[in-house]
């Protein structure tokens, strides 16, 4: 019986095995170095709780680069290889993975994942699934669309670009009635693909429209593409409001944005709660309470824009 007390107390030799699906960011950007900087978050807080990879952690990275046709085949891989847990997101890849499995952990960043029938509830979703929603309602982009107003009183029509999947039904028309509220007439500017090539179609599309701005969605697909959308929006001289700081940061005129960086936090957060034996389903999904207004006064001087003084004084950070 002594002898075999010290093999009952070893740690746990054999590495935990996750994979982490995006719809569009490239597998060499998913890492502690590349890509985002959100991403980089991720993976710096996983290793802060001691989810170290190459020691006692296993990462298969995969992407379907902006082809959501390749959604279904990637899941059923995924699945079938039985990894001890799955990240993903937003919501047309974790329905995909609902399809196949009920079984293996599913960590994901979704966009309200209770209306859109992904969980039971907010603060216990039930089954294999939590995560963080990326959106804190339809509210926060007639707030987002206002500022643009505000930071270009001109305005008068305005493309909002986006996914054909977070676009079409109930968001469409609320969208729309926010910006008639305040004057202004809303594009729809629908991406067929998250890739660079669709990118840059949809943006010479926008051009022979001639809307006055940009409101960029907060999808994953887009977001993979944020350093072209802000390069093109510059090209084609279009302020943008974006919901994320990388896009300001590669010089898009305004962010009201979220702290993408430590809502992935979060997620890694998530991840090392399962990995200790926490069910999925008992975990709150994390939604994001705190906004922030960023401006890049480089771009404004750039389109010869003069911002309010009032909105300028209300910035929480102003790119010089």
């Amino acid at each position: 019986m002594a002898a075999t007390l010290p093999a009952r107390a070893q740690p746990r030799t054999t590495p935990r095995r996750i994979a982490i699906f995006h719809p569009a960011i490239p597998v060499a950007s998913l890492t502690e170095t590349g890509g985002g900087s959100a991403w980089r978050a991720f993976f710096g807080e996983l290793r802060r709780l001691g989810q170290v990879e190459g020691q006692n952690l296993l990462i298969e990275r995969y992407s379907a680069e902006g082809h959501h046709e390749r959604y279904a085949d990637i899941a059923r891989k995924i699945v079938d290889s039985n990894p001890d847990l799955i990240v993903t997101g937003p919501n047309p890849a974790v329905l995909a993975f609902k399809a196949l499995n009920s079984t293996i952990p599913v960590v994901a960043f979704m966009i309200d994942p209770l209306k859109g029938g992904l969980i039971e509830s907010l603060a216990r979703p039930g089954g294999n699934l939590t995560g963080i929603t990326l959106d804190a309602g339809i509210e926060l982009w007639g707030k987002r669309l206002e500022l643009l107003k505000e930071a270009v009183p001109s305005i008068a029509s305005v493309a909002f670009l986006s996914m054909r999947e977070g676009w079409e039904g109930s968001f469409e028309q609320a969208m729309r009635d926010n910006a008639s509220r305040i004057g202004i007439s809303l594009i729809s500017m629908l991406p067929g693909a998250g890739t660079p090539a669709e990118i840059e179609r949809v943006f010479a599309e926008m051009a022979g429209q001639r809307p006055d701005a940009v409101l960029i969605s907060g999808e994953g697909d887009l977001y993979a593409n944020w350093r072209l959308i802000a390069e093109l929006a510059r090209k084609y001289r279009l302020p943008t409001m974006s919901p994320y700081r990388d896009y300001v940061d590669a010089g898009g005129l305004m962010a009201y944005r979220v702290d993408l960086a430590e809502l992935l936090k979060h997620m890694a957060r998530d991840v090392h709660q399962i990995l200790g034996g926490a069910r999925p389903g008992d975990i709150p999904i994390y939604q994001p309470t705190k906004f922030e207004l960023m401006i890049n006064l480089k771009t404004a001087k750039e389109f010869g824009l003069t911002l309010p003084a009032a909105l300028l004084s209300r910035a929480d950070e102003l790119l010089e």
